[in-house]
């Protein structure tokens, strides 16, 4: 293994670590000690790759940032139903979220502002909701009198609403939660043509249950922080829990 190529693993070993430490602990209190020890490494080498703790978070939520980004666009530019592509776009920022920790924990970031107001996630959820939506009505999707507007902020509310629950209780990411709120809102919203076409479970399941791909991860996803196999929380594997949304 050449040196660059060590460098760049425990680069990536210390946001895994950073990033269990984030989840946990928050900002505040996660400490570089803490850090450099989950990823195996000296004091010194953590600050040979990050000049602080903020520069530690940026990169946990830059990593972060371009997965989440990845898995929410992936319904645009589509050629099929909007309103499906929505739905399943809920799906793929699910999955994400259970299954990596670094995104886990770099949502949780930049919501809290910890690493610098550089992005604001939350608001580029309610954009790639919000086109989706107006997609729809273009496309004569949407029941009469459903807005795109007013109906973005009922699946930001519930998305967000059910990211911020299962922070306490995983429970609320299983798939069947988010399946079950879209059996409530397409009824809804879709147009009476559209009855019982749009799937509220998605079209692309994960492939535990098809030959469906599963959505982008972060570079650093799956690994716990020293990179020896699946991430952990609570002695259990957190990779494979299916579920949902994004705050």
């Amino acid at each position: 293994m050449t040196k660059q190529d060590r460098a760049v693993r425990t680069r990536l070993a210390l946001i895994r670590s950073a990033a269990a430490q984030f989840e946990a602990h928050g900002y505040v209190r996660a400490g570089l000690a803490r850090i450099s020890a989950g990823a195996g490494v000296s004091s010194g080498a953590l600050h040979f790759h990050f000049a602080d703790k903020a520069a530690v978070a940026e990169a946990v939520e830059d990593a972060a940032a371009r997965a989440l980004r990845e898995a929410a666009g992936r319904g645009h530019g589509g050629d099929g139903c909007a309103l499906q592509r929505l739905v399943d776009a809920t799906h793929h920022v699910a999955r994400l979220l259970c299954a990596d920790i670094v995104v886990r924990a770099g949502l949780r970031l930049n919501v809290e502002g910890a690493a610098g107001r550089v992005r604001d996630l939350r608001r580029e959820w309610r954009e790639c909701v919000q086109g989706l939506l107006a997609e729809a009505e273009r496309r004569g999707e949407l029941a009469a009198g459903v807005t795109p507007q007013r109906t973005s902020v009922v699946v930001v509310a519930a998305t967000t609403g059910i990211e911020v629950l299962a922070r306490e209780d995983h429970d609320w990411l299983a798939r069947p939660s988010l399946t079950d709120l879209w059996r409530l809102l397409l009824p809804c919203l879709a147009a009476p043509r559209l009855a019982g076409a749009v799937d509220p479970a998605g079209s692309d399941p994960p492939r535990s249950e098809s030959a469906g791909s599963d959505p982008p991860r972060s570079d650093l996803a799956g690994s716990d922080p020293a990179g020896r196999g699946p991430a952990r929380r609570g002695g259990q594997a957190e990779a494979g829990r299916a579920g949902l949304a994004l705050r």
